[in-house]
């Protein structure tokens, strides 16, 4: 097979996954190397392919879907104990945790999806920080970071913010504090 038809095969695939796949199961369906699909999803990219690339594969960004929801950002801070805590925040009041964001001295802005819908996902997540002796991305700015959240309505994401802020985990802005 050449590379155009499986690629067009692997966009097919990914509308069709209510699940992210991973780069080693779309080798292993292609036979071909782990590479190869990474190769491929960047030239899908190039030609501006909505992939977004998760701790738990790669998925179709479907901005339709999005564009229905409500969207924010927040500002948060806390130790690596509390991320479990941070996320099931999140979902359990009906936010889907898109990515995580750092403003790092001097990278500038580090953005990662990590596309976080329900207490599975946030268990998943810590798991593989774990298992892998991964250090999260808000180490390199000593706990503080941001979360793009979407949520079905506006009021979730005032109670997100609201728990989250009870918790001690948002930060207020020198504006806001005032």
């Amino acid at each position: 097979m050449d590379g155009e038809t499986r690629r067009a095969q692997i966009i097919e695939l990914l509308k069709e996954s209510r699940k992210p796949l991973s780069g080693t199961e779309l080798a292993k369906r292609f036979l071909v190397s782990r590479q190869v699909i990474v190769q491929d999803i960047a030239l899908l990219r190039a030609v501006n392919k909505n992939i977004l690339s998760t701790n738990k594969g790669y998925i179709l960004y479907d901005a339709h879907t999005v564009e229905r929801n409500y969207k924010r950002t927040v500002h948060v801070k806390h130790s690596n104990d509390q991320i479990r805590d941070e996320l099931y925040t999140i979902v359990d009041y009906g936010g889907k945790v898109l990515d995580v964001v750092v403003e790092h001295e001097i990278y500038g802005q580090i953005t990662v999806d990590l596309i976080i819908s329900n207490r599975q996902d946030a268990d998943e997540f810590v798991k593989r920080l774990s298992e892998n002796q991964t250090r999260p991305l808000n180490e390199l700015t000593y706990g503080v970071h941001y979360h793009t959240i979407v949520a079905e309505k506006e009021e979730y994401l005032d109670r997100i913010e609201q728990k989250l802020g009870e918790k001690g985990y948002l930060v207020l802005d020198k504006k806001e504090k005032a």
